[in-house]
């Protein structure tokens, strides 16, 4: 995990994924969008997500859409969860409350045995998306908050019980969806575009406007930072076809 996250750019970088599949229906729009490419379980992705959702809600009525693509940090797991990898996090997490204010809890510490597999928490975000509606990015901000503050384990389908409620979620209904194979694919699907569009770390904001697509911010940004950034990019644009 140690080469993965960077306290000074504020980035994960994630895992490779080694075979390719097709993109499915995670295809460009054709409209102007804010697209967050993150995973629930990446820190960085949890010191941003306040000012994601304000620039979500300042978007909201000018004609600006937002869409979450769930990266795929470390799909699988596989790290040693030891003493070296908790003071890792310990610091690291540190790193990010100092940069953004955001809070963590440190139980998860005191477990003998973890897994850091990420692919369960992003199959959440895909499968609650069709029951959720314009709160994908709350639903996404709940796993975050109970992983990093309570410490729960977001692999275990109960985690997710309480923020289905929290939402008016039908829980039975996600649960379905979360361990259904169809989900699996698309979540995997997800994980595979954003490789393809050449994201290398979370989180990344990129701006989808007249069918291309411009980076907003990559790693850690506050709200002024990337409405700077979109303003100036379509202004950009509008002048160039002037």
């Amino acid at each position: 995990m140690n080469p993965y996250c960077d306290p000074e750019t504020g980035i994960c970088t994630p895992s490779t994924i080694d075979e390719l599949q097709s993109i499915g229906q995670n295809k460009l729009t054709g409209k102007t969008e804010i697209i967050y490419v993150g995973d629930p379980m990446c820190s960085w992705c949890w010191g941003i997500s306040p000012a994601l959702i304000q620039l979500r809600d300042y978007y909201r009525d000018r004609e600006v859409g937002y869409r979450v693509l769930v990266g795929g940090l470390r799909p699988g797991g596989g790290d040693v969860w030891d003493d070296k990898m908790k003071d890792f996090l310990k610091e690291h997490w540190g790193h990010v409350t100092e940069m953004s204010g955001q809070p963590f809890g440190y139980k998860l510490m005191d477990l003998n045995e973890f897994d850091y597999d990420t692919e369960p928490s992003c199959r959440a975000v895909v499968a609650a998306r069709s029951l959720v509606g314009d709160q994908e990015m709350e639903f996404f901000e709940e796993i975050q908050r109970k992983f990093y503050v309570h410490s729960e384990d977001p692999k275990c389908v109960d985690f997710y019980r309480s923020i289905c409620e929290k939402l008016s979620v039908d829980f039975e209904k996600f649960k379905s969806r979360f361990e259904s194979e169809d989900i699996r694919y698309e979540t995997n699907n997800e994980f595979t575009l954003n490789r393809q569009w050449g994201v290398q770390g979370y989180p990344t904001i990129v701006l989808l406007h007249q069918d291309q697509l411009f980076m907003v911010a990559h790693g850690y940004a506050t709200f002024d930072q990337m409405k700077n950034q979109i303003e100036k990019t379509i202004a950009e644009v509008a002048k160039e076809a002037s």
